[in-house]
């Protein structure tokens, strides 16, 4: 069922059946920088914070981008993947202008992803982009934390994401 968050103060519709706190992270394919496959697989026994928003060519989008490869420096066993719907040759381009090396990006380019994460922004300006989520999965692939953020302008809450590793 579809849930209502606004861009800008106009209302949107998101596709909004994000995975749960305590289930099975649902298995993606995103297509990394070098246009290799990369997967939840990937990340077995390590932490995983998904950073989902719609284009890494936005304030907001790179903001959170450059926040988490921050926060990256103090973790152990944890991997941030930063998903979005732009070409893996954008993401690479932004996260190697910025010197972001320890941040990983993810394209939805040849993916299911937007929707079996729930993310698929169903109306509105940014129509088929991803919305702005953060997932955390554990090394077991169990999902400790979603948040769906309200407005898309706005930051996710990075401390309950760090939080929940």
């Amino acid at each position: 069922m579809p849930i209502t968050i606004s861009h800008r103060g106009d209302m949107i519709q998101v596709a909004g059946n994000l995975p749960e706190v305590g289930a099975k992270a649902p298995d993606f394919s995103l297509v990394a920088n070098d246009l290799t496959t990369t997967s939840l697989a990937d990340f077995a026994g390590k932490n995983l914070i998904l950073n989902i928003f719609p284009s890494i060519d936005t304030p907001t989008c790179a903001q959170s981008t450059r926040r988490f490869n921050e926060e990256l420096a103090a973790l152990e066993n944890t991997h941030v993947l930063c998903v979005s719907a732009d070409l893996p040759f954008a993401q690479s381009r932004f996260c190697g202008a910025e010197g972001l090396e320890r941040v990983q990006t993810g394209s939805t380019f040849r993916s299911n992803f937007s929707d079996d994460y729930g993310v698929t922004i169903l109306s509105g300006k940014l129509e088929g982009l991803t919305s702005r989520a953060v997932v955390v999965i554990d090394g077991q692939g169990t999902v400790k934390h979603v948040e769906l953020v309200p407005e898309i302008g706005q930051e996710p809450d990075y401390a309950a994401a760090l939080a929940a590793i």
